[in-house]
């Protein structure tokens, strides 16, 4: 058992000393790195040269052996420092040096294909459609329901179909900072809807609603587009509980200070990681207790009354949130 114990020393104290060792070889090529979240090495990017360390570097294999690095000013990516180090101008002593401490992952290149979104063709605006259809009293009473009124359905675009796939769906456009669709999420406005959502297929790595974001002021993220058509400032709809990558490089690398993530309960990880994560970066974060209800049941007036009482968020207070999961 003394040997066994010995061999489990002798190899953890081996991984770590690899580790510094392979951290000393990166600070020689890229600077002096700065320790970040979940021991993390942050890196002045060779690719954008931002002012600020914003290359992240995880210096600890993950599951498939890869060791990923991300910039969140320019977007660049990978899994293996010795990609990394090649494409910084690392010498090949180096480079052989470092293969002694990791993998040297072989990278395939996939064209990207772009999909152009368009609103579906049936899609007909309630603000602007002539008709009054049966079908269109239903969609407006829905939305009155939702307490969403008129001046909403213009400020957001807000549609409807009465044909085609999104038959009796409400349609809920959203917009990139230059105007153009970049999303729309598709809602049943029937009683016993057979499906809820319907949503196109592409990607949601967007921001959503950016054309009305302010980046000066304080952001609030929620959930989805009702939620942030009911909290009205500043609000930025996940699609989901999930923050995708090209939101969360806006957010990192923007001058807005005060973030508030109001997300569901049964989402209260994701909210945590997220938490973390952007006060890492020197954010000031605020962790919106809804009290089982989301912005759009609460309403405009109750919501922004909660986020009057709402406190920076500490990292005792984030440690405490984690524990009592």
């Amino acid at each position: 058992m003394k040997i066994l114990w010995k061999l489990k020393y002798i190899n953890v104290y081996y991984i770590v000393m690899v580790n510094q060792l392979l951290v000393t070889l990166v600070n020689s090529v890229l600077g002096t790195g700065k320790q970040t979240a979940r021991g993390n090495m942050a890196y002045t990017c060779p690719h954008c040269n931002h002012h600020k360390p914003k290359l992240e570097i995880n210096f600890t294999e993950n599951k498939e052996g890869h060791n990923p690095w991300h910039c969140w000013v320019c977007d660049k990516k990978g899994k293996s420092i010795l990609h990394l180090l090649r494409k910084a101008g690392a010498s090949q002593d180096k480079i052989t040096e470092a293969k002694t401490y990791v993998k040297d992952v072989t990278y395939t290149t996939k064209e990207k294909v772009v999909n152009v979104l368009k609103l579906p063709s049936e899609y007909m605006r309630l603000d602007q459609s002539d008709n009054n259809s049966i079908i269109k009293r239903h969609a407006l009473a829905y939305l009155k329901r939702r307490d969403i009124s008129m001046t909403d359905i213009s400020k957001y675009n807000i549609g409807y179909c009465e044909e085609g796939l999104y038959k009796n769906m409400i349609i809920l456009p959203t917009y990139d900072k230059d105007g153009s669709i970049n999303y729309y999420t598709a809602r049943s406005f029937e009683k016993d809807a057979f499906v809820k959502y319907r949503n196109p297929q592409v990607s949601r790595d967007i921001i959503p609603n950016e054309h009305f974001i302010n980046w000066n002021l304080p952001i609030i993220l929620c959930e989805g587009l009702f939620d942030a058509m009911a909290i009205k400032r500043n609000a930025i709809p996940l699609l989901g509980k999930n923050i995708q990558s090209n939101l969360m490089k806006k957010i990192v690398t923007s001058v807005v200070d005060k973030i508030y993530i109001a997300l569901d309960r049964d989402a209260i990880k994701q909210a945590l990681k997220f938490c973390e994560k952007l006060m890492a970066e020197g954010k000031e974060v605020y962790l919106v207790d809804l009290q089982d209800k989301d912005p759009s049941e609460m309403g405009f007036k109750n919501f922004t009354k909660l986020i009057q009482k709402t406190v920076p968020l500490t990292y005792y207070n984030l440690m405490e949130q984690k524990l009592s999961i």
